[in-house]
């Protein structure tokens, strides 16, 4: 008898199930894997996307006028700068730290350029996270009055720390290009809040500092999270392109074509 079924002369090739060939190993591991991707980088968009609202918001509302509440209600030592918060006032009592002082060149008053005053107050005890303030606004170093110690209660407007990358020319001295938390720390012996105030009155006979005085903020850098956003994004179409390319790949394949066979008795 013959060994094979044949139709007109030629054997029938063997059908592949159409849903089994996509239940492979190979093509559920890449769908588990496209996903995790997609799913990530959708994720993380989302979160750049809401970092540029609120950096949109806060350019968008002043809180220099509102009533003042303890800095304690607005952050702890090592929260990330709330940026709902630019510029809101606050209030707090603790420790100078005289030895933290320090100049921040580039600030002007009137036309002049000048320098922010800026010595840390440890909130509460000695040793507790201090918050850098800004206790006014001197046109030289010369003119500055001594650094202040002991107790002191006070009201700021709260700052995120500053940090564009300008470099600090000569790093031994106490002249600082920008109000960096990097360089801050470096000159007192305890942590330091992620923000800085600056004082709503002028302490120890300086003259006013102000938010005016602050330097232009980088027009990229709200942009900059957009972009990120968008980034994410784009990696995830790019993993979906490639899973759907795989797929078409694995699932495709050539007719097989069967040699005649010939009958036997």
């Amino acid at each position: 008898m013959g060994g094979g079924y044949a139709r007109g002369g030629v054997s029938c090739g063997r059908t592949l199930d159409p849903v089994a060939r996509y239940l492979t190993s190979r093509l559920i591991g890449a769908t588990a894997l496209a996903i995790v991707c997609v799913l990530a980088a959708g994720l993380l968009g989302l979160w750049q996307l809401s970092a540029w609202q609120a950096i949109r918001s806060a350019e968008q509302t002043d809180l220099t006028q509102s009533e003042p509440v303890p800095l304690t209600d607005v952050m702890g030592s090592d929260d990330p700068f709330p940026g709902q918060d630019v510029g809101r006032p606050v209030t707090l009592s603790g420790v100078w730290l005289p030895e933290s002082t320090v100049f921040v060149a580039g600030r002007e008053l009137d036309g002049v350029d000048g320098y922010w005053v800026v010595t840390s107050l440890a909130v509460g005890e000695a040793d507790d996270p201090a918050l850098p303030v800004v206790r006014g606004w001197v046109a030289s170093i010369d003119e500055a009055p001594p650094a202040p110690t002991g107790s002191a209660s006070l009201e700021t407007w709260l700052q995120p720390t500053e940090g564009t990358g300008q470099a600090d020319d000569d790093p031994t001295d106490n002249v600082l290009p920008q109000m960096r938390t990097g360089d801050l720390i470096q000159r007192v012996d305890q942590d330091l809040y992620g923000a800085y105030g600056v004082s709503t009155m002028p302490l120890d006979g300086l003259e006013p500092a102000s938010l005016e005085q602050l330097p232009p903020a980088g027009r990229f850098t709200a942009l900059r999270n957009f972009l990120y956003a968008v980034e994410w994004w784009v990696f995830g179409a790019f993993a979906l392109f490639v899973w759907w390319r795989f797929v078409v790949e694995e699932t495709t394949t050539e007719p097989v074509l069967s040699q005649p066979v010939a009958s036997g008795s």
